[in-house]
């Protein structure tokens, strides 16, 4: 799936108490989506995100990530907490736009399909772009994630693999399967759903056992 991110982080509000442009510039991405937003339910009633879009070739909103809880930074030996009590705790859920291959409108090429691999891959992604091993020197890291990233890869290719298991979650208020799996870095989970898009998550800190999720009724509330 080939996509470009447009950064999207939350920006605080201007004079007046009206968003300020950075903030209105991040929730404009979300609303040129053609397809609902997820976030996690009523039941968290802690801080609420928003991240980046992704979009395709052709400029079309393909993806987008909506943050809970705290606001990570990469995790090192400075900003990690103990083992048992992470610092940090978050919990970021993808939203992917279901699409079958199809041709670009210019007719120059065409995008691939887009499946529960592909929030899986996203989720896996979105987690080590918040790690790197404590014991590894800041220079490597590039190196680190090119390969970690490949690692990804190919778990979300093989959902049906011994890598992930199977969890049970509300989506809409209705029980979902979702492909599930942990490391030392957190988890990572991917599902889908009945209105037309694929779910990704992946936290630390939070347990995925108790998440469940909704569609987002107002995006703007994030901003």
């Amino acid at each position: 799936m080939e996509t470009t991110s447009r950064a999207v982080a939350q920006a605080p509000a201007g004079e007046g108490g009206l968003p300020a442009p950075s903030a209105r510039r991040a929730v404009d991405g979300y609303l040129l989506a053609p397809f609902p937003w997820y976030g996690l339910d009523e039941a968290f009633t802690g801080p609420r995100w928003l991240m980046q879009v992704g979009t395709s070739a052709d400029g079309s909103v393909e993806h987008g990530s909506i943050g809970h809880g705290d606001e990570p930074s990469v995790r090192n030996e400075f900003v990690s907490g103990s083992p048992d009590e992470p610092k940090e705790k978050f919990a970021v859920v993808v939203t992917v736009a279901a699409h079958p291959v199809r041709q670009l409108a210019d007719g120059t090429g065409r995008l691939e399909a887009t499946t529960v691999s592909s929030a899986a891959w996203l989720a896996g992604v979105g987690l080590l772009s918040f790690t790197w091993p404590m014991q590894m020197d800041h220079a490597l890291r590039d190196d680190w994630l090119e390969q970690q990233t490949e690692t990804a890869w190919v778990l979300a290719d093989d959902l049906s693999g011994p890598d992930w298991s199977t969890l049970s979650l509300p989506v809409d208020g209705v029980p979902a399967s979702f492909h599930y799996r942990e490391s030392e870095y957190g988890w990572v989970l991917a599902g889908t759903t009945e209105q037309g898009v694929h779910l990704g998550a992946y936290g630390r800190g939070m347990s995925a056992y108790g998440l469940g999720f909704a569609v987002v009724k107002d995006i703007t509330t994030y901003a």
